[in-house]
Parts: C-alpha cells; sequence; structure tokens
C-alpha cells in the first residue's frame, strides 16, 4: 500500500510540519487529486496551494515540482507534495527573518528599502543598553570591513546571522 512508503519517507524528511499541517496537506491534496491517481500534476498544485492561502507563479510551480519530483514523473506524489509544503513553510520562515532584520536596520537608523547606514557607536550604545552579552566590538570589527564606523544593511545582516 502506497501509504506505508509514504509514511517511511516522510520519517526521513526534516519533520517541520505539525500533525494538524499534515492533515491538512493530506485534505488538500485528495481534493485536488480529482482522478483518485495519487498523483497531482502542475495546474492541480497550483489550485492546492491557493486552496491553502499561498499564491505561487507558474514558474515557482515548476521548481517546486522539480525539486522534489523524485521520480521524474512531472506530477507530485503525496510524499513529494509534503516537501513541497516543508519547503514553503521554510521559505516564508526565512522571509519572516529577513523581515525582523530589516526592521532591526531601521530602527537603528538604517531604511527600509535596505539603504542607508548605521553608526557603530549607535549599535554599541544599543548593545550596552539592552545588556546584551554579545561581543559587539568584535562583531564590528569582522563586519566593517572599511573601519568606516557606518555599518550598511549586508554589514549588518553578516552581524545578526
Amino acid at each position: 500500500r502506497p501509504g506505508t512508503a509514504q509514511a517511511v519517507h516522510l520519517r526521513d524528511a526534516k519533520m517541520t510540519l505539525s500533525q494538524e499541517d499534515i492533515t491538512a496537506c493530506r485534505e488538500a491534496f485528495d481534493k485536488f487529486d480529482k482522478d483518485g491517481s495519487g498523483t497531482i500534476d502542475a495546474s492541480e498544485l497550483k489550485a492546492t496551494l491557493n486552496a491553502m492561502g499561498q499564491n505561487p507563479t507558474e514558474e515557482e510551480i515548476f521548481q517546486m515540482i522539480s525539486q522534489v519530483d523524485d521520480d521524474n514523473s512531472g506530477e507530485i506524489e503525496f510524499a513529494e507534495f509534503m516537501k513541497v509544503i516543508e519547503n514553503q513553510k521554510a521559505s516564508a520562515a526565512k522571509a519572516s527573518d529577513e523581515t525582523d532584520t530589516i526592521e532591526a536596520f531601521v530602527a537603528l537608523g538604517g531604511n527600509a528599502d535596505k539603504t542607508g547606514e548605521i553608526s557603530t557607536e549607535k549599535l554599541r550604545a544599543v548593545v550596552k543598553d539592552f545588556g546584551l552579552t554579545i561581543d559587539i566590538d568584535k562583531l564590528i570589527r569582522e563586519t566593517d570591513a572599511d573601519g568606516s564606523g557606518q555599518v550598511d544593511y549586508p554589514e549588518f545582516k553578516a552581524m545578526m546571522a
């Protein structure tokens, strides 16, 4: 029975989905597997993700399928679909992390479009004011390579990594 292989396959994957997520995925997958074949194609995947509140482009759909289509069928089985959803959740989390970094950059004086710079003195003051136990001088030495006393967004992002 294919369900058994899927369970084994999913156990091997990094399980970042809750049981509730898995149940929602199964319901969405089954709903859009119109012919009951146990697979969904590109158009069915797009409709499935739309129903789950995501809006991928055609190119993103193609990339999602190619990233997980282990048997090169051009269609996605349920275990492969679970990988798509895990990848989507990881991408969303990464985008959220980037938002947090940008917000911190702006709070310190940078611009939301990632332009501008923040002073290393302001960084030192904030770290001191908040009682953070990081070696800010070391971070500044490692990331402010030109010694300008100013940190741009790529340098700030490297500090936060």
